[in-house]
């Protein structure tokens, strides 16, 4: 599978994840009160906190559509920073969180946290490439064509 598509099915995945660990903490008792009320966990919901939020969204979101039209070396350079970034904002999204629901951001977190991990990876060893002595067709990852069988 080109690296590419790895890179836009991760980022895809990461976006899912944030977005619905969002929704589904609207169902915590007193969440919605709270948001009514103008705060998000610790936070004023103002223009700043919602300019912040649309940002972390923007950013995975976003992510999905460079990872399949950047050439590759800036592609590869611009998810490894970007998965870099977003560990420690995946951690946290758990600050101030009860003891009551640890074992949700836990869980979203180390999910989040694999997801990034899968990110750098496959950025990190995406194939060079290398002079061959016959040239070979390649996909739009520099990984060579293989006939079908």
């Amino acid at each position: 599978m080109p690296v590419r598509a790895k890179l836009a099915a991760a980022w895809t995945s990461f976006m899912f994840l944030y977005i619905y660990v969002d929704y589904l903490a609207l169902y915590k008792p007193g969440f919605v009160d709270d948001i009514l009320a103008g705060t998000v966990h610790e936070f004023d919901t103002g223009p700043t906190f919602v300019a912040i939020a649309l940002t972390l969204i923007a950013v995975p979101i976003l992510m999905i559509l460079l990872s399949v039209t950047l050439p590759a070396r800036v592609n590869r350079t611009i998810n490894l920073v970007v998965a870099t970034l977003y560990i420690p904002v995946s951690i946290f999204n758990a600050a101030g969180e009860s003891w009551t629901y640890s074992y949700f951001y836990g869980l979203s977190i180390g999910l989040e946290l694999l997801l990034l991990a899968f990110v750098l990876r496959s950025a990190w060893t995406w194939p060079r490439r290398t002079a061959s002595p016959a040239p070979l067709a390649a996909g739009p990852d520099s990984e060579p064509l293989r006939r079908p069988q």
